[in-house]
């Protein structure tokens, strides 16, 4: 069974920062592009960051790029979301996404649809 568990979320003050952990479980992900979302109160689900399989292609939103970094390693099958200069619009539930498939060296998806499995979640908190 697979199993994507996410951590390190937390409540933090502004420009502080917090690094998130997916830890992936029951097959490896070393062949597949994984990514990050988010989801506010209110909102709709959001792409934050994608990686590709070797982790050599990376793409971010926007809003926070120069802030957020994503990283994986292969031999953990984990995932990393390094997030600085927090705001509080990044008040959100974060969610790691993984594909099924095995992708091309340097593919990142950014849409939800691409992806197959999903964590529960881990709730980021940032006080103004």
């Amino acid at each position: 069974q697979v199993q994507l568990v996410e951590s390190g979320g937390g409540l933090v003050q502004a420009g502080g920062s917090l690094r998130l952990s997916c830890a992936a479980s029951g097959r490896t992900f070393s062949g597949s592009g994984m990514g990050w979302f988010r989801q506010a109160p209110g909102k709709e689900r959001e792409f934050v960051a994608a990686i590709s399989r070797s982790g050599a292609s990376t793409d971010y939103r926007d809003s926070v790029k120069g802030r957020f970094t994503i990283s994986r390693d292969n031999a953990k099958n984990t995932l990393y979301l390094q997030m600085n200069s927090l705001k509080p619009e990044d008040t959100a539930v974060y969610y790691c996404a993984a594909r099924r498939g095995i992708d091309g060296t340097r593919f990142v998806g950014t849409t939800s649809s691409q992806y197959d499995y999903w964590g529960q979640g881990t709730q980021v908190t940032v006080s103004s």
